[in-house]
């Protein structure tokens, strides 16, 4: 059994995300998107929750008028805000009807005038290689409220055989929230890449050896 948690083990990864960029998009029921965009290297840290309305301390079961929404931090020499844009719009029908009013609807969130620059970029890309215009809804970020936990790393927590397995490393649920590992598992899990995928990408990740390997070992063992 190890001695140190997942947030010692990833310590030295945090640094990374000094120089993060940040993205918020809905695009549907908020499970599905969390485990795949953590599925992406150059993804830091996912966090599900809601965006993009007027109502005070929205919850799951009271949202008012916000969106299912996605937030990550990403690493920009790994992964580009066009790649990630390409992702959002390339996994998901941007011109359905507001089922269940703005709960699902598709909307992207910019941070800065760059960042709303590429959206209109990518989205013209976009929009010629779909054949249609596209009608997300596209505004500055005001502010996030993270969903309750239950709702984070959704899909990682419905196999407890695996959470029991990683207990050592997780020795709280509160743990799994913003780390890199259960970011790639919540995708590993919903089908998103593979195995070997993820221990190569391991092997490049900054860390020390004994560490990388402790993670190595955990996903070539784990039982779902």
């Amino acid at each position: 059994m190890t001695e140190k948690t997942i947030v010692e083990i990833e310590e030295p990864l945090s640094e990374n995300l000094q120089a993060a960029e940040q993205a918020a998009f809905g695009m549907g029921c908020f499970w599905g998107p969390e485990s795949r965009f953590g599925s992406l290297p150059g993804v830091l840290r996912t966090e599900v929750g809601f965006a993009g309305g007027t109502t005070s301390s929205p919850t799951y079961r009271k949202m008012g008028d916000h969106t299912e929404t996605v937030h990550i931090e990403f690493d920009p020499e790994i992964l580009s805000y066009a790649e990630v844009l390409k992702h959002f719009w390339r996994n998901h029908y941007p011109n359905r009807d507001e089922y269940k009013g703005r709960q699902y609807i598709s909307m992207l969130h910019f941070y800065t005038a760059e960042q709303e620059a590429v959206i209109r970029e990518v989205k013209a890309q976009m929009e010629q290689e779909r054949g249609e215009p596209i009608e997300t809804e596209i505004v500055p970020f005001r502010s996030f409220t993270p969903a309750e936990g239950r709702h984070q790393k959704y899909y990682l927590k419905r196999y407890p055989t695996a959470l029991e397995q990683l207990g050592d490393l997780f020795p709280s649920a509160e743990l799994l929230h913003d780390s890199i590992f259960a970011a790639r598992l919540n995708g590993f899990v919903k089908g998103f890449g593979n195995r070997e995928a993820l221990l190569a990408e391991i092997d490049g990740w900054s860390l020390p050896d004994e560490d990388r390997q402790l993670l190595k070992n955990k996903l070539s063992e784990m039982k779902w």
